[in-house]
């Protein structure tokens, strides 16, 4: 585990691992109720497309910021993004920390025929077993948060019930991690989740080190159509966007404007 004492990052872990600890449903009935599922949509395949993909993401608040849109609708929100040509969906659905709740998520991919990812702390088997009960099609795993015997598990279980995983890593050292769990779809997060500072040249730098077929997202810290072109010219597939587009007069041109010309 790689979680420091007294971070941001150990304090919200803590927090869901407490809750993990305390939830006693059986693992064997909720995977039996999530093997019944619609099958979920192909994430990582939209994300694949030619261009700039965008991950546009329903947020209500951030920790660091407070409320960004507390009162937004989440299939109003959705089918803007959709109208912007939004590749995908993420949707926060941690409530003590952003807000969110798996109502939020249900209530946007209803409204859209877009892969949703389910953007939380993924801690336990439940919480990967719970994404696919609510309708997401991408789980996000961190590195930094889990132990390499809990991503790999994580990791094999989503890939068992037909979702995709988002493995999202910080250094070099953490991407050679997600590379030997067979990670094909990694984030490169510029956001410090010890300090809660974004360096915005991170993704830029550690483009290179992403290996040939695994589709490469740069998420936090893209403030606008300028952003989005450097990391495209990087060699991304892909950029996680959320405070940008949800503070937006109009989150569908939002999204238009990071996809430049198509």
């Amino acid at each position: 585990m790689s979680v420091g004492d007294g971070t941001y990052l150990d304090r919200i872990i803590v927090e869901h691992r407490n809750r993990a600890a305390s939830d006693r449903r059986p693992l064997e009935g909720l995977l039996e109720e999530a093997v019944k599922c619609q099958a979920p949509r192909q994430f990582s395949q939209a994300l694949r497309e030619p261009g700039l993909s965008v991950i546009a993401e329903v947020k209500r608040r951030s920790p660091s910021k407070g409320d960004l849109f507390a009162n937004l609708d989440p299939a109003l929100l959705a089918e803007q993004y959709m109208r912007g040509g939004a590749a995908c969906l993420s949707v926060l659905t941690d409530g003590p920390n952003f807000g969110g709740s798996s109502q939020d998520l249900e209530e946007a991919r209803s409204a859209v025929d877009l892969p949703v990812l389910r953007k939380d702390f993924t801690v336990h088997e439940r919480d990967v077993l719970d994404a696919r009960l609510m309708g997401a099609d991408a789980v996000l795993l961190i590195v930094a948060a889990l132990s390499p015997d809990e991503l790999a598990t994580f990791f094999e279980l989503a890939r068992g019930l037909g979702m995709d995983s988002l493995v999202e890593v910080h250094d070099e050292s953490e991407l050679d991690t997600a590379v030997q769990v067979g990670a094909d779809l990694i984030g490169i997060n510029q956001r410090d989740l010890f300090t809660f500072e974004v360096d915005h040249e991170r993704a830029v730098r550690m483009a290179k080190l992403i290996p040939d077929g695994v589709v490469g997202v740069a998420e936090s810290g893209v403030r606008g159509p300028e952003d989005a072109m450097a990391l495209s010219e990087a060699g991304y597939s892909a950029i996680l966007v959320g405070e940008t587009l949800v503070v937006s007069d109009d989150p569908g041109m939002a999204v238009a404007a990071l996809r430049g010309p198509v």
